[in-house]
C-alpha cells in the first residue's frame, strides 16, 4: 500500500497546485488543501516502505484519507447551503470532487488491504 499512498499523494499535490494556479485574481491558500493531504499521504507512503513502520504509517494514511474524504466536498456543500448555484466548471468544485474521489478510492484500497492482512494473520495462527 506504500505505492498507492505515494501515487495518491502526487495526484493530490497536482490537484492542489493546479487549483491554486488556476484562480483568477487573488489566489486563496485554501486551494492548496488537497496538496497538504497529498504531502501527508506521500510521507506515509515513504514511511511504509520500511517494514517496521508500515502498519502505523498506513493506518495514519487511512485516517488522513477519511478526514479528507469527509471534508473534501465542503466547498460544494457550502455553496449549496448558501443557495448559490453550483457550477461544475469552477476550479474549487472540480478540485473538491477530485480530492474526495481520490481519497475515497485510496481509503477503500486501505480497508481491503487491512482486511486481507488480518485474514492472512488469522490463517497463519490456525496452521
Amino acid at each position: 500500500m506504500a505505492i498507492p499512498a505515494m501515487i495518491s499523494g502526487v495526484l493530490l499535490i497536482v490537484i492542489g497546485s493546479i487549483g491554486y494556479a488556476s484562480q483568477e485574481g487573488k489566489a486563496s491558500p485554501t486551494a492548496l488543501i488537497p496538496a497538504v493531504f497529498g504531502i501527508i499521504l506521500g510521507i506515509c507512503g515513504l514511511l511504509a516502505l520500511k517494514e517496521s513502520l508500515r502498519k502505523h504509517a498506513m493506518h495514519f494514511a487511512a485516517v488522513i484519507a477519511l478526514l479528507g474524504m469527509i471534508g473534501g466536498p465542503y466547498p460544494i456543500f457550502k455553496r449549496a447551503l448558501k443557495g448559490e448555484p453550483i457550477d461544475p466548471g469552477q476550479p474549487a468544485i472540480i478540485s473538491a470532487a477530485l480530492t474526495s474521489f481520490i481519497l475515497a478510492v485510496f481509503l477503500a484500497m486501505c480497508i481491503r488491504s487491512f482486511s486481507a492482512a488480518r485474514r492472512a494473520r488469522e490463517a497463519a495462527v490456525k496452521v
